[in-house]
């Protein structure tokens, strides 16, 4: 196996997982991370991703509103990564038009 097909099926096994944690109360929470998982993650760096499994433990209400526009995340980073996230998701076919970002 070659190191480029072993990092592509240990992104993968990461996203497996990471899908389970997305799974959230909120069915657009669940939307969101979820299509974001399908076309975003794949392209963060390893830091961005460690920031993604911060953004995870927060909790739904906090992510609706980050999401939302109606709050922002204190840390720079989670900032940087709602906004990346938004955008993915708006400018790819098929993203979510409810989304103020």
């Amino acid at each position: 196996m070659t190191d480029a097909s072993r990092q592509a099926s240990d992104t993968e096994l990461e996203i497996r997982r990471l899908r389970w944690q997305c799974r959230r109360g909120m069915l657009e929470l669940d939307h969101l991370l979820d299509r974001f998982l399908d076309l975003g993650f794949r392209d963060l760096s390893s830091i961005q991703r460690l920031d993604f499994v911060r953004l995870l433990a927060e909790q739904d209400q906090r992510l609706s509103d980050w999401f939302m526009s109606r709050a922002e995340p204190p840390d720079v980073a989670l900032r940087d990564l709602v906004q990346h996230i938004v955008a993915v998701v708006r400018e790819r076919p098929g993203g979510s038009p409810d989304l103020q970002g």
